[in-house]
């Protein structure tokens, strides 16, 4: 098994939730957020984030609105809905839970290795 594999899946599985706190900051067009990711190093892709954008906008989570741009075509600013910021708070709940969960059992010490 390879190691960059795991670490990549569990990138993957917090992308969205990354995405919608990023949003939750304001209205942010693609290479925004792509900045965001990658200065906190989640090294993502164009090619992955273009389609979750559009599953989170499919979901309701997400709209859109276009904006002009002094320099060079317009640019799609991407807005968290008020269902998205809804579901957000469910995921930072179970962020907290999920993280207080896997530092109590990567902390925990059994009793027979000592």
């Amino acid at each position: 098994m390879k190691i960059e594999n795991t670490k990549a899946q569990m990138r993957k599985g917090v992308l969205e939730y990354c995405i919608l706190s990023i949003l939750q900051n304001g209205d942010a067009y693609t290479s925004e957020i792509l900045s965001t990711l990658k200065s906190a190093e989640m090294i993502v892709v164009e090619g992955t984030i273009y389609p979750l954008l559009t599953r989170l906008k499919n979901a309701g989570l997400l709209t859109y609105r276009w904006e002009e741009s002094t320099s060079g075509p317009p640019r799609k600013y991407y807005v968290l809905t008020e269902n998205g910021g809804m579901f957000l708070k469910e995921l930072d709940k179970t962020w907290n839970n999920l993280v207080n969960a896997v530092n109590q059992v990567t902390s925990t010490k059994s009793t027979k290795d000592e």
